[in-house]
């Protein structure tokens, strides 16, 4: 426990699966204020404009969130990874600049337009900050993902006399086919996580019979994006990034499996304990030649097991590995059922009456913020040994000078502040659900004097 480097990845685990709480929220609620703006626009309801107002106020606590919790991370890249950040900051680094400067100061620019601005602009122009704030919002996290991508499949680059890497084909780099599937099952899948949020606090209102006109609104279009989004989530992009993976990755999908012997007709594994020590998965349950048509589309075909790679080459956590994936597929699928039973109620025009639906919506919230953590967290462990697949290992990128224990004192100080940013931003959300979609700031509401004729 005194090696710094499991400290280092440590801290940083912590510090991204904290921080990535509010982007996912953000991301997914930024599509959704469009919708509820949209149709502000196009009806005479004044429940879409009151949802979209209620929303947006949603919006702003879990951005400013989002900034404060990710800037420690850029910073740790110069503390905890300054041999990773100095050989592939050529790379990395332009589109972490170009996240900052073109999509953050874009997103957080029209936030206080849609926050404090409905007056003054209209609601055409309204609208159109919402517009761009999804662009932002979006844009911002297409940078992140192509960082992210380029660990896991590098391409575009070259590598200088010293070894450090550059850009050496941008186009490829930034249009990278793993970034761009990868870009769109995480925008799905924040999409559910804003989804099931919304749909929770229509489904409290509606349960509490408050607020009437803006929790039919919110549970309604909660419950259609959730279960659009959730069957998006596994076919097309979650099959297709299984493919991807398989293709350049196979030994992350074996340890992603549990499947140590190769073989074809390959069975996907519904349960079962992975035992590295006797090479073989425990008390498994099975669907015979499954996972052969996930990964290359022929129930005959040949899938590898770990056993046929090198074991240096192997994830090093494989048991968190398989148990991460196993989450989020599982759940994924909960997530589907769920949508799904409560559209068919909401189509029968039961769904408002049927309480037990509405407090199994009230009380799922939590289930896609675990969902898209165990997400990340396969395929961050599915890359190791490796910070960038195939060319530098995680044991050459960390900072040789930062002991244990300066890593350990600053990881409880981020744990203690995060404590106290968490309680925080939930009794803040807690206390706009309790004030209910009252006007926001700069909002225009009609008085007596404005909605009498002269």
């Amino acid at each position: 426990m005194s090696d710094p480097l499991f400290w280092h990845r440590l801290q940083f685990g912590f510090t991204i699966t904290f921080h990535y709480i509010f982007p996912q929220l953000t991301m997914g609620l930024a599509l959704l204020i469009v919708v509820l703006k949209g149709m502000a626009l196009r009806t005479s309801d004044s429940a879409w404009n009151d949802a979209a107002r209620f929303w947006i106020r949603i919006f702003g606590l879990s951005f400013a969130m989002g900034v404060v919790t990710g800037v420690p991370m850029e910073f740790q890249f110069g503390t905890n990874w300054a041999a990773f950040t100095s050989r592939t900051g050529g790379v990395i680094g332009q589109t972490l600049a170009m996240e900052g400067i073109f999509a953050f100061f874009l997103e957080s620019s029209f936030v206080a337009v849609l926050l404090f601005g409905e007056r003054r602009f209209g609601p055409r122009l309204h609208f159109a900050a919402a517009v761009l704030l999804l662009a932002g919002s979006w844009l911002s996290g297409y940078f992140i993902i192509v960082t992210s991508a380029f660990m896991q499949h590098p391409v575009g680059y070259a590598l200088r006399a010293d070894g450090s890497l550059e850009i050496a084909r941008l186009a490829e780099f930034v249009f990278n086919r793993w970034a761009i599937t990868q870009f769109a099952h995480n925008q799905v899948a924040a999409i559910v996580t804003g989804a099931f949020v919304m749909s929770a606090v229509g489904a409290w209102w509606t349960l509490r019979d408050e607020h009437r006109p803006v929790a039919r609104v919110s549970l309604h279009i909660g419950v259609l994006a959730g279960l659009v989004a959730a069957a998006l989530v596994g076919f097309p992009t979650g099959h297709e990034q299984g493919r991807m993976i398989a293709a350049s990755q196979p030994v992350t999908l074996a340890a992603m499996e549990g499947r140590f012997e190769s073989g074809t007709r390959a069975p996907m594994a519904l349960v079962g304990q992975p035992n590295v020590e006797e090479r073989k998965l425990d008390n498994p349950i099975e669907l015979p030649a499954v996972l052969s048509w996930i990964a290359y589309g022929d129930f005959s075909a040949d899938v590898r097991g770990l056993t046929a790679f090198p074991e240096r080459d192997w994830p090093t956590n494989i048991e968190l590995l398989y148990f991460a994936f196993h989450i989020m597929v599982g759940l994924g699928t909960i997530f589907l059922g769920i949508m799904g039973l409560a559209t068919l109620l909401m189509w029968r025009g039961s769904l408002q009456r049927s309480r037990w639906m509405l407090w199994t919506l009230t009380l799922a919230f939590p289930f896609p913020f675990i969902a898209n953590t165990a997400g990340w967290m396969a395929a961050e462990l599915g890359r190791q040994p490796w910070l960038v697949y195939g060319v530098m290992r995680t044991s050459e990128g960390g900072s040789p000078t930062v002991h244990a224990g300066a890593t350990v004192f600053t990881l409880l100080g981020f744990a203690g502040l995060y404590f106290v940013l968490g309680v925080l931003f939930l009794a803040l959300v807690a206390l706009e659900i309790g004030h209910g979609p009252s006007a926001a700031p700069g909002a225009r509401v009609p008085d007596a004097a404005s909605a009498t004729p002269s």
